[in-house]
């Protein structure tokens, strides 16, 4: 059996019918509601959900930590809450899905930005003091993004999205290439879907200032998400592409953010593929969202990102791509780098 959402909407207003729209999926029927907003727009969204939600608890999320969620989870164990609603970005999202699972509640996850697939996959991507990983948690039981709020949100984070989704179309190869390699089991349907979300967005013309591509890119992300917890891991949405982007996280934090990162290493991976069709495909999207696509972009030496692409293995062991199929030496690692700045470099 497939799981999905009992409800996924992306439109406008999304936020301020909230309650309505809880009542209509019968998600929330009877008892008590929690919302966990973030920092930021936390004033604005109280007001908004007031009217349809007055009697809900809201929770504020200080940021993305693991402490911010265990802190949440145990808020929402001291009272019999039937649902605990996420509303914000991924940090605020990932945060209430983890706080959830430890109160043993369903979650709803209403975006207010698209920077990455997130918003339905069944992992939540927190901080700790050795750094940051994956948890797994429960898919959300409803989705719905704002696209009022997605407009407003900063357009560098919106554009983001589209490189996480497009990097899905290097991290299927890898599984390929690991099923072929290595006789590693692959999931069909889960490939499916994570390449139609990626092929509906990389050939498009229009971008984030419509609602039409908003709608599409939306859709994308959470099909995306889904196509992991079918998979039962993230093999279908994340390959080489996604180790280079936690290296470099590693290495140089604070460098860009996941989607921006996950698009270069997904151009990167192509390159070392040789597919020069793919790879200029995929780069002419991410130049026409205006999205990084050499290291020079995100601030990174050639040096400093063949180093990232050295490291990237250990990030996720076992996982098999095509960073780990070449097993290049760091000479080699620089000399294809350096290959990749002189042909994509502007």
């Amino acid at each position: 059996m497939l799981p999905a959402p009992l409800t996924m909407q992306v439109r406008r207003g999304a936020v301020a019918e909230l309650g309505a729209l809880l009542a209509d999926s019968r998600v929330a029927t009877s008892g008590r509601v929690a919302v966990a907003v973030g920092p930021g727009q936390g004033d604005h969204i109280e007001s908004l959900i007031a009217p349809t939600l007055g009697e809900a608890e809201v929770f504020r999320v200080a940021d993305g930590t693991v402490d911010a969620a265990v802190s949440l989870g145990a808020d929402l164990r001291k009272a019999a809450y039937e649902v605990v609603v996420g509303v914000g970005g991924g940090k605020t999202i990932d945060v209430t899905k983890y706080a959830a699972s430890l109160a043993g509640i369903p979650m709803v996850a209403v975006a207010t930005n698209l920077s990455h697939d997130g918003i339905c996959s069944p992992t939540a991507s927190l901080v700790y003091e050795g750094g940051k990983g994956s948890f797994g948690v429960p898919m959300p039981l409803a989705i719905l993004v704002d696209l009022d709020f997605v407009h407003n949100a900063p357009e560098s984070l919106v554009r983001a999205g589209v490189g996480d989704v497009v990097s899905n179309l290097s991290a299927i190869e890898d599984w390929q290439l690991g099923n072929t390699e290595r006789g590693e089991p692959i999931d069909g349907l889960a490939c499916s879907m994570a390449r139609t979300a990626a092929e509906a967005l990389i050939g498009r013309t229009d971008s984030i200032e419509s609602d039409a591509f908003l709608t599409v890119l939306a859709e994308s992300l959470i099909l995306s998400g889904m196509s992991m917890v079918v998979a039962g891991s993230s093999r279908p949405a994340s390959g080489g592409d996604h180790e280079i982007m936690h290296a470099v996280d590693q290495l140089f934090p604070g460098t860009s953010n996941h989607g921006e990162l996950a698009g270069i290493g997904a151009a990167f991976c192509y390159f070392l593929r040789e597919d020069e069709a793919r790879v200029a495909q995929v780069a002419d999207c991410l130049r026409r969202h205006e999205l990084p696509v050499v290291p020079a972009d995100i601030g990174l030496t050639v040096q400093q990102f063949a180093e990232a692409v050295a490291l990237a293995p250990s990030t996720r062991p076992g996982r098999y791509t095509i960073l780990e199929h070449l097993r290049m030496q760091d000479s080699e690692i620089h000399d294809r780098v350096g290959d990749y700045v002189r042909a994509f470099g502007s």
